[in-house]
């Protein structure tokens, strides 16, 4: 397994249309987070990294969405997703679309979005799936330099197990799109929809891409009260003396 963390950052790309069907990508990502947003709730949504911010969250229950990334015209808030301006449990969702894999260090960027999520909030993570038909062109050498092959691709399992060191409880690890991201099927047509019935019943575990939603969970401390014991009534013990043996003894000698 390789270290998460990289010696180079690699190349975000600015738009879903910068990788072969990014569009149709990022609607497969919105409708089945549509499903979710009505059920989180709070007063921050924060959107981290240029593909986050263009994923359309208009029914989420949080009005305030805040789009943080580290280039002019992309965000709201322009800053590194590793070191965010905000303080600490002052955030109620975070959304990381495809942002693990273009981070030079993807476990700072999951406990920097931690540290401003309160309790009980929620973790929205997408990426590509490396065990797909998507990650196995990383295998072509010709495709390694290209957009998003590029980046480092992290299985699910991986990423649960850094969410579940963090204290958080997964609510639903889902993968989409069965198929190579140079596929020509049309995802609206009758082989489409006979392929994906296919891949859902037999291939269920291969989507090339992953949906993991989170919640943080904080256990509080409850103080360990000692428990009170009471010591026993000092009884002094009758002991004979030395000294009185050895008087009573030289007594009876001069007797």
């Amino acid at each position: 397994m390789k270290p998460a963390l990289a010696f180079n950052k690699p190349q975000e790309p600015l738009h879903w249309q910068d990788m072969p069907n990014g569009e149709l990508i990022a609607q497969h990502i919105e409708d089945n987070l549509n499903l979710w947003w009505p059920r989180i709730f709070g007063y921050h949504l924060l959107k981290l990294g240029s593909l986050s911010a263009a994923i359309d969250c208009s029914l989420a229950m949080i009005k305030h969405q805040v789009m943080v990334n580290d280039r002019k015209g992309f965000a709201d808030v322009i800053a590194d997703i590793d070191d965010l301006p905000f303080t600490q449990h002052s955030v109620d969702a975070c959304l990381l679309s495809h942002s693990l894999e273009f981070a030079i260090d993807p476990h700072h960027v999951l406990r920097e979005a931690d540290r401003v999520l309160i309790p009980n909030g929620h973790m929205v993570i997408t990426g590509f799936n490396p065990i797909s038909f998507a990650g196995l062109n990383k295998i072509i050498p010709f495709r390694r330099q290209e957009t998003p092959w590029h980046g480092r691709f992290f299985t699910p399992m991986r990423v649960k197990d850094w969410l579940n060191l963090l204290g958080y409880e997964i609510l639903e690890d889902k993968r989409i799109l069965h198929r190579s991201l140079h596929s020509p099927i049309k995802s609206n047509g009758w082989l489409s929809n006979q392929w994906q019935r296919f891949a859902n019943n037999y291939l269920s575990s291969f989507g090339s891409v992953y949906i993991i939603v989170a919640k943080k969970r904080v256990h509080p401390l409850t103080p360990i009260r000692p428990k009170w014991k009471l010591r026993p009534n000092f009884k002094p013990v009758n002991v004979s003396s030395m000294q009185g043996n050895n008087h009573s003894s030289s007594i009876k000698k001069t007797t």
